[in-house]
């Protein structure tokens, strides 16, 4: 009955941070103003793990140590990616946070509509957010899953995990809006980040005596594990082009772009991109445990890789409230993304895509009323494709930023390119988005191994300038309110 008192530690761990996330927003204003964007008012130290949460999530506490078990060396674009991704931040994000304040953005898709002068691509860019989002909290409930199923000895099977995780998530966003998102996120960060570095080091030294060895026992074995290249996991142009989509869209995702509206000052953003690649140093230890499973677990024992973690903990011999923690850590890492992703993608869906098409403009009550609906709804979807997918955590993430990064030339034209016009934008993303889908739907081929979104993102450029050169120039004083927003006049 060992698994009695695993699952009570979850259960437990699920109420703290039910009661933590819906005490948040507490006798706090009732305005969209305030549970998107917490009023501006974030500082560093909230500013850091909400943001750190929205990345040390599922994939990188389950599918991360899953690459690393079935595909090696490729698993270390994730650290890459997690060092170098919040960096094109320190480019958009003072301007998007001195343009939120200015014109009283709060999400993404304002800024760009605005910009362009069309309700269209408002709606455009709504659409491409909440199907890539789709994708990504597809890929938390999945990890979530596999924790209680693993934790109850099958007992409790993935479509009732999944349905937990769902339920918890969806009752403190709803009532505690970004201020839930950002407490729990801050206990639950720093909670796996501990789990991490504990276990990790851990399997490292019990299995093996230490990093060292446990490498070159690998390169003896399996030496094409720990390459990247020709006859190996993963080619050097999918490698590359993995890691390139990765840090050109991580700072275009609505959930991350849209935190540039939450914090305090242009400083908080600063600092917070200054220490971000700390959280790349926390993953090492979890990318160790699934490099260690490789000479202990046999493939079809797991049935799927992203397995290797909770797996390797709950038949290892461990106490049973040990592994409650152990598998409480995955769940945070699950959740402190869903919630973030399940915050934004209600909001995005209520004032980016229901306020365009409402004939009158909504009140401050109406349009939460709206958020908090999108975000129930949004949830329940998102909870029926995790049930009914097959792809593993890391794929489905890969897939989603395809369709995510081509939103970037939409903030390179705002910020840079005056000459950008609102049917250069439009086509140019039409065009990206869709491309990066027959792609992925396996309607055209992939080129060379290069990962779609790349692909996409070369077309939505080319379109966006051709484009816009060959169209009637915008408004001059209009378009340059963005380009000169860092202008010290004009700040």
């Amino acid at each position: 009955m060992s698994w009695i008192a695993t699952l009570s530690v979850i259960v437990v761990y699920l109420f703290f941070v039910l009661f933590l996330g819906s005490i948040a927003g507490k006798n706090r204003e009732s305005s969209g103003v305030e549970y998107i964007a917490a009023s501006r008012s974030l500082g560093f130290f909230i500013m850091y793990f909400l943001m750190g949460g929205a990345i040390f999530s599922a994939f990188a506490y389950l599918g991360g140590p899953g690459w690393a078990y079935s595909k090696g060396a490729a698993a270390f674009y994730i650290l890459g990616y997690c060092a170098l991704g919040l960096v094109p931040w320190w480019i958009w994000g003072p301007r998007a946070e001195r343009a939120g304040k200015k014109f009283r953005y709060v999400t993404q898709a304002q800024l760009f509509a605005d910009r362009f002068q069309s309700k269209a691509l408002s709606i455009i860019i709504a659409v491409v957010s909440v199907l890539a989002f789709i994708q990504y909290i597809t890929l938390q409930m999945k990890g979530s899953a596999y924790v209680f199923e693993i934790a109850s000895g099958g007992r409790i099977p993935f479509w009732a995990g999944a349905l937990i995780a769902y339920v918890v998530v969806v009752i403190y966003v709803f009532y505690g809006g970004v201020r839930g998102v950002a407490w729990t996120n801050v206990f639950q960060g720093s909670f796996m980040i501990v789990m991490a570095w504990v276990l990790g080091l851990y399997f490292v030294f019990t299995l093996y005596d230490g990093p060292g060895d446990m490498f070159r026992q690998i390169a003896a074995a399996k030496p094409m594990h720990l390459l990247v290249g020709p006859g190996t996991k993963m080619s050097y142009a999918a490698f590359w082009s993995a890691l390139l989509v990765s840090v050109l869209g991580f700072s275009m995702w609505p959930h991350l772009f849209m935190k540039a509206y939450t914090a305090k000052s242009e400083k908080v953003i600063k600092q917070t991109i200054l220490m971000y690649p700390t959280f790349a140093i926390f993953l090492v230890p979890v990318l160790f445990i699934g490099f260690a499973g490789i000479k202990q677990v046999a493939p079809d024992v797991l049935g799927a890789p992203d397995r290797i973690l909770p797996w390797m903990f709950t038949n290892m011999h461990f106490h049973p409230l040990l592994v409650g923690l152990i598998l409480a850590a995955a769940l945070a890492a699950a959740m402190s993304t869903q919630d973030t992703i399940t915050h934004a993608a209600g909001s995005i869906f209520a004032q980016d895509l229901i306020e365009p098409l409402k004939k009158e403009k909504q009140t401050e009550k109406e349009a939460t009323m709206w958020i908090r609906i999108s975000v129930v709804g949004f949830g329940a979807v998102s909870y029926l494709v995790a049930v009914l997918g097959g792809q593993t955590l890391v794929s489905l993430l890969l897939g989603a930023y395809g369709s995510i990064v081509q939103l970037l030339p939409l903030a390179a034209a705002t910020f840079f390119w005056p000459r950008a016009t609102k049917a250069g934008a439009i086509c140019g993303i039409l065009s990206g988005v869709g491309y990066n889908y027959l792609i992925v739907l396996k309607i055209i081929p992939k080129f060379w191994g290069i990962h779609a979104g790349i692909q996409g993102l070369a077309l939505n450029i080319i379109v966006l300038v051709i484009i816009s050169l060959l169209t009637k120039p915008m408004d001059k004083e209009h378009v340059f309110k963005f380009v000169t927003l860092m202008d010290k006049k004009t700040a």
